[in-house]
């Protein structure tokens, strides 16, 4: 079994595959954690009252290991390919490596979702980011602008207040999407200030971010920060894999969904099609690993 993806989703699924005997061997193209590694404290994940990301990363890591799985970190996956004949799967792994097995779970993991606003791709690294706690201590004594309203973007704005003199938290609605426990925690926090119903239109600046423009009731305005940082949620890491071998899955599963419905069940001899699901809710994006 081969599984990209070294976060949550995919240590999880090698735990069960491990335990089920079956040799397995997790690629991932940085150290293991995944968005784990972007989050100071996990304080919903069952067990555990309160733990750093980092920690829950490594006790995953440390059980998956104790299976018998082989983790391979700081190893990228350069193409998947699916063998004519055999219908193995085949990892190309940037160092010129192939890893082949019957079946492969992806759980790659996601990546940020762009604002796609002016200013935003020509600031990234020069005052625009995407995690509170790789880059928050660079803004000590600034004024920052969060963009969001759920889960991670209260919970980084309130990380922040430990560097920063103010924090903005900039929501496009209403009312936040956040867990109601987060907005108590950051309502109560004298260093944050909410701007709701405000649609975030351009980010300004010259060698750094200066200014954020915004829109508020149909009036425009300016917000100036030394900062900004955007959890706009995000999508789907599967760049790895082609998309016509996606295409071919969605298509069996199809045919499945058909031979179902006429009341027979569908096997062409290359096994079982699983979907395993590890989640973690709340802050942290929904993630999923599935088995081609």
């Amino acid at each position: 079994m081969i599984i990209v993806g070294g976060g949550p989703a995919g240590l999880a699924a090698a735990l069960y595959t491990a335990r089920m005997d079956l040799k397995t061997a997790v690629l991932d193209r940085g150290p293991l954690g995944g968005q784990l590694l972007n989050t100071e404290l996990v304080e919903d994940y069952p067990g555990f009252e309160s733990i750093l990301g980092s920690d829950l990363a490594m006790k995953m890591g440390e059980h998956a290991r104790k299976f018998g799985v082989d983790i391979r970190d700081f190893e990228p996956v350069k193409e998947i390919d699916v063998e004519a004949d055999t219908h193995y799967k085949v990892v190309r792994l940037e160092s010129g490596e192939e890893v082949r097995a019957p079946a492969l779970i992806m759980a790659a993991g996601g990546l940020p979702r762009y604002l796609e606003v002016p200013g935003e791709k020509e600031f990234w690294g020069r005052g625009v980011s995407y995690c509170a706690v790789c880059d928050g201590a660079f803004f000590k004594g600034q004024e920052l602008a969060v963009i969001g309203g759920g889960d991670a973007a209260v919970e980084e704005g309130d990380f922040l207040t430990r560097y920063a003199s103010k924090v903005y938290i900039i929501h496009r609605r209403g009312e936040l999407r956040a867990q109601p426990i987060l907005v108590d925690r950051a309502q109560a926090n004298s260093k944050i200030e909410f701007i709701l119903d405000a649609h975030v239109k351009e980010i300004v600046g010259g060698d750094q971010v200066q200014t954020v423009s915004y829109e508020q009731h149909g009036e425009t305005k300016q917000l100036e920060v030394g900062g900004v940082f955007i959890f706009n949620r995000h999508r789907p890491q599967h760049a790895d894999l082609d998309r016509r071998h996606l295409g071919r899955r969605r298509r069996a599963r199809a045919a499945d969904q058909a031979d179902r419905d006429r009341g027979r069940r569908r096997d062409d001899g290359r096994g079982r099609r699983l979907v395993v699901h590890h989640l973690l809710e709340g802050r942290r994006p929904t993630l999923t690993a599935q088995l081609f």
